[in-house]
């Protein structure tokens, strides 16, 4: 460039730097490139083809405006993407998954085969923040850890998604078991009990079936409004149940509902599961949020503001699953851009957080149709089998905001990805959340989806 060009240039990326916000030009616009412009003819590339198309689709009219500004009505902006070199995938990370599971050991004396608790591993008393909201389902549930089957037997906890139901549910077993290592503890979902059923009917071992979960210590059964109108699982779960309480075991059982609004199960279950104690979980309170945000960020090695986190808390109140999205979003800019967390910056990132009348409600059918779109595949090719790289992170980006925008359980967000596994979705919803800090790509497409629907027009 001459130096003429070269200081236009730079009057150039000024004037687009100040007609967009701090995280938008850091995000979209800082990293275009310039790849042989003759003024008045800009040539500008993007690091990425999903980078190039969002930046057509959201920001080409800042850029042609500002271009016609310096350069005059006859300028024209003229976009590609930088190729990518070549490069040899020996692995498919993004379609590894990995179960999240752990072993527990055998009784001694036990032939049988090594049996998986299925427990969440970082779903522990220990990371449980309680408040008035949770207070007394916490200590209910400690109770049946510490003695199984003799208090509060079952322990029924009801409450909306994302208020920390299926934590509970894990801490009470891993508690248990540090308690009693020689303990059977099962954590597993209702739609996976009723798909081990299908199958056990399927294979004709109904028998190893029933052996599986009428010899436990501490069952923990989540979601059971899944159950509601399948007679077959009923009547298999209803004897289950028998079992299990005659012989002392414990059962903690959760739901979206009270078990009087379980319109459509079989009135002897719903009456076994007001047997023992019902308690439920509410929205934590802003305290509360406030608490679960200080110890998620303690020991980080990120300074956060106590005005960032109190902005947090407050405009982010439905769940604690969205609670600690916010959290990972702007820690996660802040790392990806060397910048120091403040509430400016909060502000920006989480713009499509903060309800100020213009956002809309979001369903996995808008997140699936628009992440499919973003990575130029169909939504039938998101729910396939296929498991190459591009699709298979397309897929996890679309499972892990399905998770985030929506009140869906793990197995129910499987169903809608081809039958997936719970285990899987985890997986993917975890990768994500590692390379949303690690990954300049990744966090683009994760913040670009989702603040596009959460603010696009109704």
């Amino acid at each position: 460039m001459t130096q003429t060009v070269t200081q236009d240039w730079d009057v150039f990326r000024d004037l687009i730097r100040s007609k967009v916000s701090p995280v938008t030009w850091q995000t979209w616009l800082a990293a275009l490139e310039d790849v042989g412009s003759e003024p008045p003819n800009l040539r500008l590339a993007a690091p990425s083809e999903f980078h190039l198309k969002w930046v057509i689709d959201k920001h080409l009219g800042v850029l042609t405006e500002a271009a016609t500004g310096i350069w005059g009505p006859g300028a024209r902006v003229e976009l590609l993407a930088h190729t990518p070199e070549v490069t040899v995938d020996l692995q498919d990370d993004w379609s590894a998954p990995e179960p999240s599971i752990q072993l527990v050991r055998h009784r001694p004396g036990d032939s049988a085969p090594i049996k998986s608790t299925r427990l969440l591993n970082r779903y522990r008393f220990d990371e449980f923040v309680v408040g008035p909201s949770n207070r007394f389902a916490h200590a209910a549930a400690m109770a049946v850890a510490e003695q199984p089957g003799q208090h509060y037997n079952p322990l029924f906890i009801y409450g909306a998604a994302g208020l920390g139901k299926t934590h509970l549910l894990n801490a009470v077993g891993h508690h248990a078991l540090e308690l009693n290592p020689d303990a059977v503890v099962r954590y597993v979902s209702s739609e996976n009990f009723f798909n081990e059923f299908i199958e056990g009917i399927r294979k004709k071992q109904m028998a190893e079936f029933k052996a599986r979960y009428r010899t436990i210590d501490v069952l923990l059964l989540d979601d059971v409004q899944f159950f509601e109108g399948k007679e077959q699982i009923l009547e298999e779960f209803f004897h289950t149940f028998n079992d299990l309480y005659e012989t002392g075991k414990q059962m903690v059982l959760s739901s979206d509902r009270h078990p009087k609004n379980l319109a459509k199960l079989d009135d002897r279950v719903r009456s076994r599961f007001e047997w023992g104690l019902l308690t439920d979980i509410q929205a934590p309170d802003v305290e509360t949020r406030l608490a679960i945000l200080r110890k998620n960020t303690a020991g980080s090695a990120h300074e956060y503001p106590e005005d960032v986190l109190e902005f947090i808390a407050s405009n982010v109140s439905d769940n604690i699953r969205e609670l600690e999205g916010a959290l990972t979003r702007v820690t996660a800019y802040a790392t990806l851009h060397g910048e120091s967390i403040s509430l400016a910056t909060t502000r920006d990132v989480l713009q499509d957080l903060i309800s100020d009348g213009s956002t809309r409600p979001v369903t996995p059918t808008d997140i699936m149709q628009s992440t499919a779109a973003a990575f130029g595949f169909s939504h039938e090719e998101l729910v396939s089998p296929g498991r190459k790289a591009p699709l298979a992170r397309a897929r996890q980006i679309a499972m892990y905001l399905v998770r985030e925008h929506s009140s869906l359980s793990l197995p129910k967000i499987g169903a809608l990805f081809g039958g997936r596994d719970h285990t899987t979705v985890l997986y993917a919803i975890e990768k994500v959340k590692g390379l949303l800090k690690t990954d300049h790509e990744t966090f683009e497409q994760v913040t670009a989806l989702s603040q596009d629907l959460r603010i696009r027009p109704q």
